[in-house]
């Protein structure tokens, strides 16, 4: 808990994002790597999330075994007091331990002592058993107490976390936008047949931000049914020359490169990051930050960076961090 308030802390409150107004506005590498540092923030709030929510788990099952427990515990408690009385019963109806030594066999005071022995034993054990019970259930409530209070701490922890968490994603996308604004807007205007070559900050030291960058220095060449380099290319030929070039060897086909990696929702992005298109998967890209990607989109055109809304989006794979 300390550390993630002194992280937050030192996240909103030690470093700026946006700088005052008498200082100089944040250079493009500068934001960078803001939002670079801003995505390990929300990865290691994410660990600490997802560990709580393994110890939420735990806490539930033991609140359940307990509560198994206890119901077990106060079952045999009400049986094991009703053997207690009917034995009670019996040795009262039958006049008693001082009655039975009066008047039980008289003749034979061995048997009467070893019935007398054994009756009492018997009481005894009884009263054993039920205090042993009774214990049991006393240990299964402070159980069960014990469990549910852990159950409502974790739950609290997972609710503080999930708003630092959306806090920051809010600061990301703010950070991006600024990083961004120009690379979209130029991308807006960069209209089929007057395609430019446009220079991306791309977020990220890994193989997938390496990737990214390897596509982009292909902006402008032409798209080639079934190409994968290295003067033209089709869309998965691209991704797939992509990938070499950082050590990854990928399939030729966006079949395959669909699960080529883990699953991710758009909200997970990441530069570097394959975005598929359309029910049948048939168009790929490589995304490069702020809702942009960059691909090799149909004949006729060459490679360039557009938005990923221009696409009925499918879904995300992330083959590398």
């Amino acid at each position: 808990m300390a550390f993630i308030g002194l992280a937050f802390a030192t996240l909103t409150l030690g470093t700026p994002l946006v700088a005052a107004t008498a200082d100089p506005e944040p250079s493009l590498p500068e934001l960078a790597k803001q939002v670079e540092k801003l995505h390990t923030d929300i990865e290691t709030l994410t660990e600490q999330y997802n560990g709580e929510r393994v110890k939420l788990k735990q806490a539930q099952r033991a609140a359940a075994s307990a509560k198994k427990t206890l119901a077990v515990s106060e079952s045999e408690l009400a049986s094991r007091r009703t053997k207690a009385s009917l034995l009670a019963q019996s040795s009262y109806m039958s006049g008693g331990l001082g009655s039975a030594m009066l008047f039980s066999q008289p003749t034979d005071p061995d048997t009467f002592l070893d019935q007398a022995t054994t009756n009492y034993a018997l009481q005894q054990q009884q009263s054993e058993e039920v205090a042993q019970v009774a214990r049991a259930i006393e240990a299964a409530e402070r159980a069960q107490a014990s469990a549910k209070a852990r159950t409502a701490e974790v739950k609290d922890l997972l609710s503080e976390i999930g708003t630092k968490r959306t806090k920051i994603e809010r600061l990301v996308d703010k950070v991006e936008s600024n990083l961004f604004s120009e690379v979209r807007s130029r991308a807006k205007s960069n209209s089929r047949g007057s395609r430019v070559k446009i220079s991306v900050p791309i977020v990220g030291s890994g193989k997938a931000a390496e990737a990214a960058r390897w596509a982009l220095t292909q902006q402008l060449k032409p798209y080639v049914w079934g190409a994968e380099g290295p003067n033209s290319f089709d869309c998965s030929g691209l991704v797939m020359w992509a990938y070499q070039k950082v050590g990854i060897s990928l399939p030729h086909y966006t079949g395959d490169q669909w699960t080529a990696g883990t699953h991710i929702s758009r909200d997970e992005l990441r530069p570097g990051d394959l975005v598929f298109f359309y029910n049948d998967l048939h168009h790929v890209g490589i995304y490069i930050g702020a809702g942009l990607m960059v691909h090799a989109p149909q004949t006729g055109d060459v490679i360039h960076i557009a938005s990923i809304d221009n696409r009925p989006f499918a879904g995300g794979v992330r083959v590398a961090d």
